[in-house]
């Protein structure tokens, strides 16, 4: 019984480092926030904080790798719908990342903001390994639906889903690139729209679709982080 209590502690505690310290990466952003203010916060010693993690950069690292399995947990009902069509199951996951960072802005601002430093590259190559992990096997089983109904032309639903992942990351990548752009006035929105084209493109010939049958993202979603 000891045990559990103190896991159960344990857990209590790591998820109150995590909760402040995602209040001040949105607050005051990642570079500026000392790991004395998150101690000040959660009113423990450094050698408590040691005890949950390595260091500030480890606690970033689980304070993202957290946020991607609370998207991934919301996209669960989707991927995991047998009577929804693999193209449309697409499309929702692309709706439902969409939905999941307009929701977070502040945070996804602030990833953001670390993902472009780069002092924090390791950080940011570890965050596409956790995506890539994440998402392949879950867009491996929607390629497998897709080509069992007959509307995928893919041959290996593993290496398709691989190649898929990787231009989703490309394509986040060129988002980020182009809300930058777009803050400082330095690329219209007529040139994320043809990017957005492009991309779409590429992903329907990964699939073997014919143009125009996949929506990667709709005008008012592009409206709110490019407008």
């Amino acid at each position: 019984m000891a045990r559990t209590v103190n896991a159960t502690l344990h857990t209590v505690r790591r998820v109150a480092f995590l909760d402040v310290a995602q209040r001040l990466v949105q607050a005051k952003g990642y570079q500026e926030m000392s790991l004395q203010d998150v101690l000040d916060e959660v009113d423990a010693s450094k050698g408590a904080f040691y005890h949950y993690f390595d260091s500030k950069q480890a606690l970033l690292e689980a304070v993202i790798e957290r946020s991607v399995d609370d998207a991934m947990a919301a996209l669960a009902p989707v991927l995991g719908d047998p009577g929804l069509p693999a193209l449309r199951k697409l499309e929702r996951v692309f709706a439902g990342i969409a939905s999941w960072k307009a929701e977070r802005k502040e945070l996804v601002l602030a990833i953001m903001e670390v993902w472009n430093s780069d002092g924090n590259a390791i950080v940011r190559e570890k965050l596409r390994r956790m995506t890539v992990s994440r998402m392949v096997p879950l867009l491996s089983a929607v390629v497998k639906q897709g080509i069992d109904e007959g509307v995928f032309t893919a041959v290996s639903p593993d290496e398709t889903a691989m190649v898929f992942v990787s231009l989703m990351q490309g394509f986040q990548e060129l988002a980020v690139d182009q809300f930058i752009a777009r803050q400082a006035g330095t690329v219209t929105f007529e040139v994320v729209q043809r990017s957005v084209v492009s991309f779409t493109e590429a992903f329907e010939r990964i699939l073997g679709i014919p143009h125009g049958s996949l929506t990667l993202t709709d005008e008012p979603t592009l409206r709110f982080w490019f407008g």
